[in-house]
């Protein structure tokens, strides 16, 4: 084989073992799924009537924020995974096998796009029981659902990198929890961004959570027509902001993981 077939091959296997972690560790899918279902149910109907948003429901609001927020701690599951198997000695029995490095890293960042899309599966459930509807076509909401997954794809990749850089479980899950949880809140995630104080909303403005979350919006139809237009770039063309991060992100943070993985590798 050549070695792009046999990177292919490689990053294959790795991703179906580490898919079978679902079948072997059920429980581990089963709180994975009740937390994206959690937080539809409490802001849906905590928040749900103390928030008016002009022109639409809160809780068709609130979708895409869930969604957004949700896949991106999904994306975390890459780096403690990454993290765990370094610290059992995993990553070592990898090495003394003839396979490709980065297909280790790529297997792991794939599998994990499985973990997202049965917690948007989930969640576009949970949604639709409490009230949220797709009112654009079809491929508009498989469009969203795809961009969702790619923003998540980007982000497991920084995950990995950190993993590497402190391959401790426990540092993992808190790093990614400060750093997620105020890029997922300072944003239009959960309020327009026009209602936050002025440095906030200038950060909300070009935050990328906010402009997955406004495509996402967009591409399942749940902006009114009569809602005013963004006056910022990144709001105004929000699906194209999104793919220029996922692409700039990938490309820097995927070849600095390989790259530690393999000094990783020679200590």
């Amino acid at each position: 084989m050549s070695a792009v077939t046999a990177m292919l091959a490689d990053t294959t296997v790795i991703a179906k073992r580490n898919v079978i972690k679902i079948k072997r560790v059920p429980e581990v899918m089963v709180f994975v799924l009740m937390s994206p279902i959690m937080f539809v149910l409490l802001f849906g109907y905590v928040f749900g009537n103390s928030i008016a948003i002009a022109g639409s429901s809160y809780r068709e609001f609130l979708m895409a924020g869930i969604f957004v927020q949700s896949v991106m701690f999904g994306a975390t599951f890459t780096g403690a995974g990454i993290a765990e198997d370094m610290q059992k000695g995993i990553i070592d029995r990898f090495r003394s096998l003839p396979m490709s490095r980065s297909a280790v890293l790529a297997g792991r960042t794939i599998s994990d796009v499985v973990y997202n899309l049965l917690s948007l599966i989930i969640m576009a459930i949970t949604g639709l029981l409490v009230g949220w509807r797709i009112r654009n076509s079809f491929l508009d909401a498989i469009a969203g659902f795809v961009l969702l997954l790619l923003f998540a794809y980007a982000v497991s990749w920084v995950m990995a990198y950190i993993a590497l850089l402190v391959p401790s479980v426990e540092v993992i899950n808190n790093a990614s929890f400060m750093v997620i949880f105020p890029l997922s809140f300072i944003a239009n995630t959960f309020v327009p961004a026009e209602s936050l104080p002025g440095p906030l909303q200038t950060f909300a403005e070009w935050n990328p959570v906010s402009s997955v979350t406004q495509a996402a919006r967009e591409l399942f139809g749940n902006i009114p027509p009569d809602a005013p237009s963004p006056d910022v770039w990144p709001l105004e063309h929000p699906i194209v902001y999104t793919l220029i991060w996922v692409v700039a992100t990938i490309a820097v943070f995927a070849p600095l993981s390989v790259h530690r993985y393999k000094r990783a590798n020679k200590r």
